[in-house]
Parts: structure tokens; C-alpha cells; sequence
């Protein structure tokens, strides 16, 4: 068990600063972003209109949240797991997701006045890192069946 962990040094390392980096992120969202849904949700938004946003700003906003988010949780991927193969196809799915969320963001913003539900599940996947959550045992998983 010790000489596990005196192996996975770099990895426990990478680890604790892409936690630390995503706490940090989460910390200081409201410093950090635009994102007049900040208060929406945490009200009773169910009958509520959205909120006055500008949209070119709030787009912004969600758009370097992921980033930064994926940024650090790419980090811990390739840190944990050193294959260039998983890493590109985590690249590709994030900017995939990115593309697919922004997009579903905006109809639901533009088309669908009474979507908050939609729209916070939607906003969800953008401003916290879940894909991160779901990959690593996907993977981790992945690479014990090959092993055998």
C-alpha cells in the first residue's frame, strides 16, 4: 500500500490541484462568470421568467467555464492514465458535448420560455465538470478488462 502511493506521487499531485483548481473555479463562480442563473435557480424558478441576460456575455461566460473545467479535468485524465488515445478521445468528446450543449442551451433559452427545468439540467452539464466524473472509472474500468 506504501509503495503505491510513493509510485502514484505525481498522480496524487495532479489530483489534488485539478481538485483544488475546480473548488477554486466553484468558489469564485460568481467573481469569475456572468451568469444572471445563478440566482434564478436558487429561487423558486418554476413559474418564474428568466432573467434579462445578455446573451453574447452569458454565451462567454459558459463557454470559459468549460473550458477551464475541461482544461483541468484533461489534466487529471492524461496524469492518471498517460494514454494519448484516451486523452484525444476525451478531447473530441468534450468539444462535442460543448458544441451540443451550447447549442441546446440557446434553443431552449430562445424557444422554450417555460423549459427551466431543461434549462437547468442543460446549464448543469456546462458549468460543472460531470464528464470528468463519469470517464475516469469508465476508463479506469476499460483498462482492468483489457488487462485481463
Amino acid at each position: 500500500m506504501l509503495n503505491n502511493l510513493k509510485e502514484n506521487k505525481f498522480k496524487i499531485f495532479i489530483a489534488v490541484i485539478v481538485v483544488i483548481g475546480l473548488a477554486l473555479i466553484r468558489a469564485f463562480e460568481r467573481k469569475l462568470f456572468y451568469d444572471p442563473f445563478l440566482r434564478y435557480f436558487e429561487a423558486d424558478f418554476h413559474s418564474s421568467p428568466y432573467p434579462e441576460v445578455e446573451t453574447l456575455k452569458l454565451f462567454w461566460s459558459l463557454f470559459l467555464r468549460y473550458f477551464l473545467n475541461s482544461a483541468l479535468s484533461l489534466g487529471l485524465i492524461f496524469a492518471l492514465f498517460k494514454d494519448r488515445d484516451i486523452f484525444k478521445f476525451s478531447l473530441f468528446v468534450y468539444g462535442l458535448f460543448l458544441v451540443l450543449f451550447l447549442i441546446a442551451f440557446y434553443i431552449i433559452l430562445e424557444y422554450f420560455p417555460d423549459g427551466g427545468w431543461l434549462l437547468f439540467y442543460v446549464r448543469r452539464f456546462l458549468i460543472q465538470p460531470v464528464l470528468v466524473l463519469l470517464f475516469i472509472p469508465g476508463f479506469y474500468y476499460q483498462l482492468q478488462k483489457t488487462k485481463k
